[in-house]
């Protein structure tokens, strides 16, 4: 008679990219089980939990970057109930001494998974608080584009004809940018190349 043997727990890890993750899966005594790149697509996130879950019970999985490159898997698997933490990176110095390389990396996140139950929880990247974070980058974004803006028209007024830089000399910002939407280049001479 055939024994079929039981699953055992599992711990995965793994390091995100842009466009790919790459994944680990060890045992609860912390022996290499398998590692295996996936592209950055929902098909990919698919393949990527199969692939976890073909070697037995996820217990946690560790991930690095889980409000970055990270946060479409991190979603994924959570969704499927899956218990997520977040991993912090070792310092640049720490991973040199030990090598660097993605695998290297996923099976770190997994050891982490393994041994530290006390780190942090991911972001849902959802809900009240996303929509804020979204509304101040965009706030933010916009701040810094205008200013760029009138840093530019101050700099080309500097340059412009004698007629234009007069027109302009001691007008605020606020009214410079107001002035020049309305601004009809028409009655000024043009400047002639020779």
């Amino acid at each position: 008679m055939t024994n079929i043997a039981e699953p055992c727990d599992i711990y995965a890890g793994v390091d995100t990219h842009a466009d790919t993750h790459h994944a680990a899966v060890i045992d609860q005594n912390g022996k290499h089980l398998a590692d295996a790149q996936f592209p950055t697509t929902p098909a990919g996130y698919v393949a990527l939990t199969a692939f976890i879950l073909m070697y037995g019970i996820l217990v946690r999985v560790g991930i690095e970057g889980t409000s970055s490159y990270g946060a479409g898997l991190t979603r994924h698997l959570t969704s499927f109930g899956h218990h997520v933490i977040e991993v912090i990176r070792p310092n640049r110095q720490l991973r040199r001494m030990s090598g660097k390389s993605d695998p290297i990396d996923a099976y770190a996140a997994a050891k982490t998974a393994l041994t530290e139950t006390k780190q942090p929880t991911p972001k849902s990247g959802d809900g009240t608080v996303e929509q804020i974070r979204y509304l101040f980058a965009a706030r933010r974004s916009a701040i810094k584009a205008r200013t760029a803006a009138q840093v530019q028209l101050k700099s080309l007024l500097v340059t412009a004809p004698s007629l234009l830089r007069e027109r302009f000399r001691n007008v605020t910002d606020a009214a410079l940018v107001a002035d020049l939407a309305d601004f009809d280049i028409r009655p000024y001479p043009s400047i002639k190349a020779s």
